[in-house]
């Protein structure tokens, strides 16, 4: 039954990182002449009528009872706000891959976050590891050189932004149904986005093809959201985690087939780092979940 929930969890974390990552290559074919609140309307609008008929329709348009789980989606829906601007900022205005290798510092801020906020044991080995990986980040971005921009550190303000968001969906209920957390997030960003469009820059005519990208996006986005969720909650987080990696596999072969580009190679050696040190964090996490004995317990 376990092996059967992890290869579903990872399945879902695949499906998502892929779909995100689709999703990034949309909005960069978007951004190049649409204003940002502009496009970010209309995608979080789509998004949010498809998934209002989707939760309706499966039952799922319900307000949490627990109130634990009513104060996680309260921490979680302004987090994916933060998250969205700093990380479709930098998008528009970095190559893709870079972007996307930044990102895949998570399951190191993750894994901070839980020792220093949930109080989740993290032995020396992971917090070493951590900070390896940091320093794959750091040769990513590389401040002072040429490259370099401020874009670099929206993407890091988005990596903090989606450590909240993750760090409070580990922590809701079964009860909450995924479909209901992806509905939550999408309103709030389109609540937000509206206030962005009618306070920035006139709207642009949106061509033929920019509604393909549009409805592409739509279409990404939803199941992004709603594959991440749900991978959470199948199987064993030490062995889902990792499949967020393939995020970046699909970056690199989308930055250089669409948009022709290709990092150097001291932002993969970063990004080689950073996905080395994340994965033995997962793997130490794995093994002392495995290592914890069960406690006894009566009928």
């Amino acid at each position: 039954m376990l092996k059967s929930a992890n290869m579903r969890g990872a399945m879902l974390m695949t499906a998502s990182m892929a779909a995100f990552t689709v999703n990034d290559a949309f909005v960069k074919l978007l951004g190049d002449h649409l204003p940002f609140f502009q496009f970010l309307v209309i995608r979080s609008m789509g998004a949010a009528i498809l998934l209002f008929l989707l939760a309706w329709r499966s039952g799922a348009l319900v307000w949490p009872k627990n109130r634990s789980d009513r104060w996680l989606i309260a921490i979680r829906t302004p987090a994916e706000m933060v998250a969205a601007y700093f990380f479709l900022t930098a998008l528009i205005h970095m190559p893709l891959a870079n972007v996307t290798a930044i990102l895949q510092a998570l399951p190191l801020t993750v894994a901070l976050g839980a020792a220093v906020v949930l109080k989740e044991p993290v032995g020396w080995r992971r917090f070493m590891a951590i900070g390896i990986g940091f320093i794959g980040v750091f040769l990513i971005i590389r401040p002072g050189v040429d490259g370099y921009s401020i874009y670099s550190i929206y993407a890091l303000l988005a990596v903090v932004a989606v450590t909240v968001r993750d760090l409070a969906a580990r922590r809701l209920s079964k009860d909450v149904p995924s479909v209901t957390v992806a509905l939550f997030a999408v309103i709030a960003i389109l609540a937000f986005a509206t206030v962005g469009a009618a306070v920035g820059p006139k709207w642009e005519p949106i061509l033929p093809t920019d509604w393909i990208w549009l409805g592409g996006s739509i279409l990404t986005i939803i199941g992004g959201y709603l594959f991440s969720v749900s991978a959470m909650r199948q199987g064993e987080i030490g062995f889902v985690a990792p499949f967020r990696y393939t995020s970046l596999i699909v970056a690199l072969i989308l930055g250089l087939l669409v948009f022709g580009d290709w990092p150097d190679q001291i932002t993969l050696l970063g990004a080689a780092i950073v996905v080395a040190t994340g994965l033995f964090t997962l793997w130490r996490e794995r093994s002392a979940a495995q290592a914890t004995p069960t406690p006894f317990r009566t009928r």
